[in-house]
């Protein structure tokens, strides 16, 4: 199975990422550090990458495109409906995920 989205949520230090493949089973749960997430990004298939927007998203939405992914950037209120239980990290990339998904999801344009 490869990887077909990617929910990521954007911290300072600490990287939540959550996976699934086509039929939107999980098959990527891991939290990675600042320094280690564009080298363990730069590995895996090219897919589409959900983040939410803040204020670092256009620097990461760049640093992705550039190791060749799709990205689209997904306002929080948006993501909020999709959290499941408790907010922290991993929770908080799986409902980006979620909402990545979304047939009909409006979608933060990019910046240049």
């Amino acid at each position: 199975m490869t990887v077909q989205f990617i929910g990521i949520d954007l911290a300072k230090n600490v990287f939540q990422i959550h996976g699934v493949d086509t039929h939107g089973e999980c098959i990527l749960v891991k939290r990675l550090r600042r320094d280690s997430l564009l080298p363990f990004l730069a590995a895996l298939n090219k897919c589409t990458i959900g983040i939410e927007a803040c204020t670092g998203a256009f620097y990461w939405q760049r640093a992705f495109e550039d190791l060749g992914y799709q990205v689209k950037i997904i306002a929080p209120q948006y993501v909020k409906p999709f959290v499941m239980s408790q907010k922290n990290d991993r929770n908080d990339a799986e409902a980006i995920c979620t909402a990545l998904r979304q047939p009909n999801m409006r979608f933060v344009p990019t910046k240049n």
